[in-house]
């Protein structure tokens, strides 16, 4: 009689809990439901796609290579598009992207806090990369300006190093790093017809828009995936910067035997077709930049190898210069055009409606941060400061100057020397990983992998000095960012098999 007592009073005290565990629920449910419903009447596209960023990330915290897939998806093939139709919801669709890889980025330190021996065989940039992470949060805390400039800030430069980290912390299967490698490989392709589309739908509508707004050129709106407007400018370098990487990678595994010729004759030229759809003068150095680096060791080795692809690499280069001439019939002559750059990039005109360019705002940050203000020539003014659309404090004191117009700039501005240096140091130490890769690694594939890496990272070096892609685009960020953690991610597995040969 005890014992059927006790054991119904334990029911009855099961019941109870489970009664009151299912009422949390549904006060929980409810109070979510009614947030979420606020957030909904508010018609903010902000607020809605920041509470969908935060129910998915929240619901695929158990599925890091999900999150991966969105990040990649909206990224390279839905929020560049999205200002063609809907420019004022660009932005606040992208910041939904931002959250997810805020997300990934806890997962892969949370990761880190439970398991503290995954960090081992984590390649030197990884830590370099997150010592820049560290230095960025306590230098901008410490010489505090606004909440909202130093939000602004740190989404814009950390957006998706959360990539960074999750491809090197988490562990991916090789069937799911080569899915992702296909997805780009795709999203390489379908750059051809978004870009005829663009030329044929947008350039007309933009020429007739001309006029309306100053400094607009009209071809500048076939950027691919990547990101243009109907009013305001393209993403056109950075697209062009990311077919010319993934041309770097046919081309590298074609040189290790991994990619066969008809594959690369087939698939070459429909990556190449965009660049000449453009207005992209930078093409005329990347393509080059990326030949150099990619058979800088043939050139001794086998001299007829580089040779054919040096001959190959000047074609190419020479078939862009006239594409860009083609696309501006009538209005300058190949003199002309080259005298006009070398003067908006190095000379005293500046950039589009800015005062300064290219080389003039490097000189205009040692001028005003230089003996006047050391501790700011050091270490910057913190994250956000010389971003004019944020209302940066520093960008503020020099309006219509473009103190931020290119990722050198910005860094030396914000971070300051130190912060530059480390931001560097990264790309530095990433070069050297990869070329231990390439010299150690028995597998075809890897070689070829980092020697197209240490290809993409001279680009990655030039548009510090180009544009502003690498700080600020979206598109452009993810590309800096995977590259990186495929390189860890190869990194880890090589040292791991090193160690295994040993044993």
């Amino acid at each position: 009689m005890y014992k059927q007592n006790f054991a119904y009073k334990v029911s009855i005290s099961a019941d109870s809990g489970s009664q009151k565990i299912f009422y949390i629920i549904v006060f929980a449910s409810v109070l979510m439901a009614m947030l979420f419903g606020l957030f909904a009447v508010t018609a903010n596209p902000t607020i809605i796609s920041l509470a969908i960023a935060l129910i998915a990330g929240t619901v695929l915290l158990v599925w890091p290579e999900w999150i991966i897939w969105l990040i990649l998806s909206l990224s390279l093939l839905v929020v560049g598009l999205i200002p063609l139709y809907a420019d004022f919801f660009a932005t606040k669709a992208a910041w939904g992207v931002s959250l997810l890889g805020f997300f990934l980025m806890f997962l892969a330190f949370i990761k880190v806090a439970i398991s503290p021996g995954i960090v081992k065989n984590t390649p030197a940039f990884i830590w370099a990369a997150f010592g820049f992470l560290v230095y960025a949060l306590l230098n901008s805390l410490i010489q505090w300006h606004s909440m909202g400039e130093f939000l602004s800030g740190f989404k814009r430069y950390f957006q998706l190093w959360g990539l960074i980290f999750a491809l090197c912390w988490i562990v991916f299967d090789k069937q799911e790093i080569r899915r992702w490698q296909i997805f780009v490989l795709l999203v390489a392709l379908v750059q051809l017809p978004f870009a005829i589309y663009e030329n044929i739908i947008f350039v007309p509508l933009r020429e007739g828009l001309q006029n309306s707004f100053r400094g607009m050129i009209p071809i500048d709106v076939v950027a691919g995936t990547f990101g243009s407007s109907l009013t305001g400018g393209g993403a056109s370098a950075e697209m062009a910067a990311f077919l010319i990487i993934v041309l770097a990678f046919l081309l590298a595994r074609r040189m290790e035997k991994a990619l066969s010729a008809g594959r690369l004759i087939l698939l070459a030229p429909l990556v190449l077709a965009p660049l000449f759809l453009g207005e992209t003068k930078a093409v005329l150095i990347m393509l080059p930049l990326m030949f150099l680096v990619l058979y800088r060791h043939e050139m001794l080795a086998r001299l007829h190898y580089w040779l054919m692809g040096l001959i190959v690499a000047t074609l190419f280069t020479v078939a862009a210069g006239y594409a860009y001439l083609h696309n501006h019939p009538g209005q300058l002559t190949l003199v002309e055009n080259i005298e006009s750059t070398l003067d908006y990039n190095i000379y005293v005109r500046g950039y589009g409606n800015n005062y300064l360019n290219r080389t003039t705002v490097l000189i205009f940050w040692a001028e005003r941060q230089g003996v006047h203000d050391p501790v700011s020539f050091v270490f910057g003014n913190g994250l956000g400061s010389s971003h004019s659309g944020a209302g940066g404090h520093v960008a503020m004191r020099y309006p219509g100057y473009g103190i931020g117009l290119t990722a050198a700039s910005t860094l030396l501005w914000d971070m300051g020397v130190f912060g530059s240096g480390l931001f560097i140091t990264i790309l530095a130490l990433a070069w050297r990983c990869a070329g231990r890769l390439r010299r150690e690694s028995t597998l075809p594939t890897v070689r070829a992998d980092a020697a197209a890496i240490q290809a993409a990272l001279a680009l990655f070096g030039f548009f510090l000095f180009y544009r502003l892609g690498v700080l600020e685009i979206l598109s452009f960020q993810i590309v800096f960012s995977v590259l990186l953690g495929y390189l860890a991610w190869l990194h880890r597995r090589h040292v791991v098999a090193m160690a295994d040969n040993r044993s």
